[in-house]
This record gives structure tokens, sequence and C-alpha cells, in this order.
């Protein structure tokens, strides 16, 4: 559960997040719509700890963030202008990233680079990938650590048909094995079948799907 309780962003004197009250649940798909420059992006790095809010404050399973923990215990994240390792392949990246928290093993790092729809076996560095290819490892790096909470921006960004499919397939698996997930999307048509709840977030303001 993550709840968040009169959450407040200010950087500089520009309102970002506006007095975001809401409760997030276990098992979970949030869609998160809004326009560019909405405050989407900005939430989800709230959520992760990225940026502390101004007023408010956010609970991830009764730990308050910022003051219990630094970051939320068991996260896995998209967020745009997402950069992975360019001068090495698809596993070294997850194997680096692999080291901070040390519950990934070779197997499942290999396992996910597969169900994304890439090679583990490919030495292909990712400076050579397309567009396409580099954000089916951005998930992958998201999911490979099997998180608790998944925070999505974006996901399907660059990805063709047949593969906005699996990502969709992989997202309702990753439901299946309890995790929270928010899907932060400005196209509400690619994401909102798979959604059990929408909300619309405009000039930092966040509304249900009742708006």
């Amino acid at each position: 559960m993550i709840t968040m309780l009169n959450v407040t962003k200010k950087i500089k004197k520009n309102l970002i997040l506006d007095n975001i009250s809401y409760s997030f649940e276990k098992g979970k798909i949030y869609g998160l719509f809004g326009e560019n420059g909405s405050g989407k992006t900005m939430l989800l790095r709230t959520l992760a700890g990225l940026l502390v809010p101004t007023h408010g404050s956010i609970t991830i399973n009764g730990e308050q963030l910022h003051k219990n923990i630094s970051f939320p215990k068991s996260v896995g994240i998209i967020i745009e202008h997402m950069q992975l390792l360019p001068q090495y392949n698809a596993v070294t990246n997850l194997k680096i990233l692999s080291k901070i928290k040390k519950i990934a093993s070779n197997e499942d790092i290999e396992d996910t680079i597969k169900r994304v729809g890439l090679d583990p076996s490919s030495n292909l560095k990712v400076k050579k990938y397309s567009l396409g290819m580099k954000q089916r490892l951005n998930i992958a790096q998201a999911i490979f650590e099997k998180p608790e909470i998944l925070l999505l921006d974006e996901p399907t960004n660059a990805i063709d048909e047949k593969g906005i499919s699996l990502i969709h397939e992989i997202i309702l698996e990753e439901k299946k094995r309890g995790t929270t997930i928010i899907i932060a999307s400005h196209h509400k048509e690619d994401v909102l079948s798979l959604c059990d709840y929408t909300l619309t977030i405009e000039k930092g303001k966040l509304y249900n799907d009742l708006h």
C-alpha cells in the first residue's frame, strides 16, 4: 500500500504537485493520464523517492518516505530520458545493476531479457540498439528483481505494435504477482485496457476517473 497525504511539491516558485492525497493498493494497475508538463513524471519521481515533497507525506507499507526510508525498498522504475550503459550489452547492464541489491541471479537476468523479446546471448552493445530495443531493455531493468512496486513512465514509447502486446502481457503478469503498478501516459487508449483505476493529472492536481 502506498499512501500519499497532502503531497505538494514546489520547485522555485512553480507548483508541480498540488496537495495530492491518494492510496495505491497492492496488486492493482493504475493509469495516470495527462498532457506533457501536467506533473505525471514528477509524481512518479516523488513516489520513487527521487524528489522530496515540499509538504505532505508518502507512506509505503507503513514506512514514511524520507523519514523511515530514503527510497521504496522494492521498486522498479522507467522514467523519461533513462539511459543504460551504452558500452555494454543487455546482460552486462543488468549484472551491473544486480550488484546493488544482490537479489537477482544470472538466470533471472537472462530469463527477463528473453521475456522482453531480446536475446541474452547477443553481444550487441546498447549504443547500437534501436529506440524500441532500448525501451525493452528499460522494461527488463524495471522488472528483473521482481519488485513490489512498478512505476512506468510511457512504457510502450518507441515500441512497435507486436512489442506493445508483449509489454501489456508482462504488465498483467506482474499484476498477478501482486505488484502495485502505476503507468503514466499521455496516450490513454494505449494502456486503458490494463487499468483497474484511472487517474487524471492536470497542473499538478490529481483527479479520479470520475473527473
